[in-house]
């Protein structure tokens, strides 16, 4: 350990490497190491490789607030996100910054050295890596597993099964036929590209989502980047896209009846055979208790109406020899079957966290605006917006931890620790999230901090509200303790 470094980055994909370009930018002199466990950086956009994969928001707001999308339209695939990522960390001079093929296990405070220290590597081959201030953002779910149920008589399948998250490299299912469980973001977006070369592709799902079709390069995109430089095309781009996406979370929320039947009308008037909508189309929840499911296009409709694809709505009672028995009796006959069954969530990155030597357990632990944990000292987590992009909220905490870092050299402070006052003691806690009721959040909700009943205990899933607190908040608050 003869390097302490000022920063420590769990994580080199979308967020861990846009938190380093702030850092590049607002606290150049600080040294910084970034601990990646995979092989490459990328995260999401690296590790999976199912056919489609795309982004299901749109890059303009995906993208970083500093670094113009300039590849395509609004929705890009994933390759194209991943070299982005790519491009950022080499623009920023990230590369000698990166330490690959490190998965940090646990993360240890000492009060006496003001300082981190971190196991990194895998078993039988650790490391320690040193640090002042450690962000994670290693996201929020398993990336060495999908969540995938016990389906009784699995071992009866003679075919393959995929999870998407392990799609085999260079799987061939050309002429194959498909069943894909589940009707998410991930489900909607394979059954178009697998329909381009499988026999027949069928989405067997429980329950329906909501399905939004939306072109994938609007004409405003075209215009603006017609007529416009293109860093000031991209700043007017993000402000509406934010704007349009802000807009729309409210209304849905507060009319979400009248939202859900225009949702519906939209699909029955894309499809050819409108006695489909009900029951495969039509959801039992409102919008926005779930993530709205995007199809650029309408793809995944046009692949329905040349025959290509197809929805069944029922339960499973077994997988047989030849394909899935239903509730309803009826046998769907598959080659493959793709477990598009959702993920599982991993806080933290699994990372085991001691201060001091005493255990600290994520999961009871009281944020601070959704980003920091109650007596964790120079702690901090990225965690974005489940009801707008991601990146959004990133690069907003981002911003507001170089400020922090810059706030404790201007007070010759070695550590800041959220210290909950006296009032805040009795407050009424909350889940971390309580917008979402996917099934892959609630099953994970005794996995993820506590919320309390008043500010600053609280994580808003509101743009507009936390780019003010952000971007312009006091840090004396009575609640930010900081010490020499």
């Amino acid at each position: 350990m003869a390097k302490v470094f000022d920063v420590l980055i769990v994580g080199g994909g979308l967020s861990g490497i846009g938190a380093a370009c702030h850092l590049r930018r607002k606290c150049p002199n600080k040294s910084i190491a970034i601990l990646e466990g995979r092989a490459s950086i990328g995260g999401t956009w690296d590790l999976f490789r199912y056919p489609g994969i795309r982004s299901d928001s749109d890059m303009f707001t995906l993208g970083y607030d500093f670094k113009p999308w300039v590849a395509g339209g609004d929705i890009a695939d994933g390759p194209s996100i991943l070299s982005y990522i790519r491009e950022a960390a080499d623009e920023y001079k990230l590369t000698d910054s990166i330490q690959l093929n490190s998965p940090v296990s646990t993360a240890e405070w000492s009060s006496a050295q003001s300082s981190w220290t971190l196991t990194v590597g895998p078993n039988g081959q650790t490391r320690h890596v040193q640090g002042k201030m450690l962000l994670l953002c290693a996201g929020y779910y398993d990336y060495a597993s999908g969540h995938s149920p016990e389906f009784q008589g699995r071992a009866d399948f003679s075919g393959t099964i995929i999870h998407p998250q392990h799609w085999p490299e260079n799987f061939d299912y050309a002429d194959k036929r498909i069943v894909v469980i589940g009707s998410g973001a991930t489900a909607v977006t394979l059954i178009p590209a697998l329909a381009q070369k499988a026999q027949h592709v069928v989405m067997l799902q429980r329950s329906p989502s909501y399905i939004a079709a939306l072109p994938s390069k609007s004409s405003i995109t075209v215009w603006a980047r017609r007529l416009l430089p293109q860093s000031l095309a991209y700043q007017l781009l993000r402000w509406f896209y934010i704007r349009r996406s802000v807009w729309l979370y409210r209304v849905m929320r507060r009319f979400p009846d009248f939202f859900a039947n225009h949702l519906i009308k939209e699909v029955a008037r894309r499809i050819n055979d409108g006695s489909k909508v009900d029951p495969h189309f039509r959801p039992r929840y409102k919008p926005w208790d779930q993530r709205l499911c995007l199809v650029p296009d309408g793809d995944m409709f046009d692949a329905m109406n040349r025959g290509k694809a197809s929805v069944v709505t029922d339960t499973i009672v077994r997988f047989e020899h030849d394909g899935i028995r239903t509730t309803s009796g009826q046998l769907i006959k598959a080659d493959v079957i793709v477990t598009a069954t959702g993920l599982n969530l991993k806080p933290v990155g699994g990372v085991r966290v001691v201060i001091d030597g005493n255990p600290k357990k994520i999961s009871e632990s009281l944020t601070y605006k959704g980003f920091m944990a109650d007596g964790i000292p120079n702690f901090a987590t990225i965690f974005g917006y489940v009801n707008a992009s991601w990146t959004l909220r990133a690069d907003l905490l981002a911003d507001y931890f170089c400020r922090l870092i810059n706030e404790m050299d201007r007070r010759k402070a070695s550590r800041v620790t959220p210290v909950p006052r006296p009032e805040d003691r009795d407050m009424v806690l909350r889940p971390f999230i309580e917008e979402l009721s996917s099934g892959y959040v609630q099953r994970s909700l005794d996995l993820l901090p506590k919320q309390g009943s008043r500010y600053p205990w609280c994580f808003e899933q509101n743009y507009d509200r936390e780019k003010s607190v952000f971007r312009s908040d006091h840090f004396d608050d009575g609640v930010l303790a900081f010490a020499d």
